[in-house]
């Protein structure tokens, strides 16, 4: 009897170690799988259907927005027949370890479902910044030439003789370029947070300071 009750614990034990990563993981990812096309990619009821496009006989069609309950059927099924066997066959070998394994999963998709949308919310902030990163590059490099323009009127004696309103921070067309200089290189740290515009900004206050100090279109 000694031998048979190690038997089964030894069994229950090489079933745990091969199940419970399985199951766990079946569980958690069909869960973050429904957060993810329940929160993330839903489609609102009221969205303007999608704009024709020409085929190869040159008559528009439309594509189609995948159904939600489709993929959601699908995440289920999927999530599903990798989890019950996981469960269920443990559980015929030994319940034991059916019941440890059924607590493990239970716990994997309370997890899953607690911080699920902490990861997507970080997904999505990722995707964001690949998207804006060639537009930084962008206002990073028109933000170095409009300060290297600026420079060259405060280091210019000639220019501060003859459009001394260019460096005068009393104009009021001048304050407003400092004050946009100082938020550009503010946001510049943190890129994602508005600097794009900042950059834009920056470009047309210092248009409208070179025009108020009467500078002549071939020094700007």
């Amino acid at each position: 009897m000694v031998a048979a009750l190690t038997e089964a614990v030894g069994l229950g034990a090489w079933t745990m170690l091969f199940w419970a990563p399985l199951l766990v993981f079946a569980v958690a990812g069909t869960v973050f799988a429904v957060r993810l096309h329940t929160a993330g990619n839903a489609v609102p009821a009221s969205a303007p259907p999608q704009a024709a496009e020409p085929g190869l006989s040159g008559v528009g069609s439309t594509r189609k927005i995948p159904d939600r309950s489709d993929t959601l059927f699908w995440d289920l099924f999927m999530g599903s027949a990798v989890a019950l066997p996981a469960l269920l066959i443990p559980t015929v070998m030994s319940p034991w370890a059916g019941a440890v394994l059924a607590t493990l999963g239970g716990a994997a998709g309370l997890t899953a479902y607690r911080y699920s949308p902490r990861v997507l919310a970080h997904q999505e902030l990722r995707r964001q910044r690949r998207q804006a990163q060639p537009a930084y590059k962008a206002a990073e490099a028109l933000h170095q030439a409009l300060l290297a323009r600026w420079r060259s009127y405060e280091l210019d004696p000639g220019c501060s003789i003859d459009y001394p309103a260019i460096t005068d921070v009393r104009m009021p067309e001048t304050s407003a370029l400092i004050r946009a200089m100082r938020e550009a290189e503010r946001l510049q740290s943190v890129p994602h947070e508005g600097y794009v515009p900042a950059v834009a900004r920056l470009e047309v206050s210092l248009a409208a300071a070179e025009r108020a100090a009467g500078m002549p279109s071939s020094r700007r």
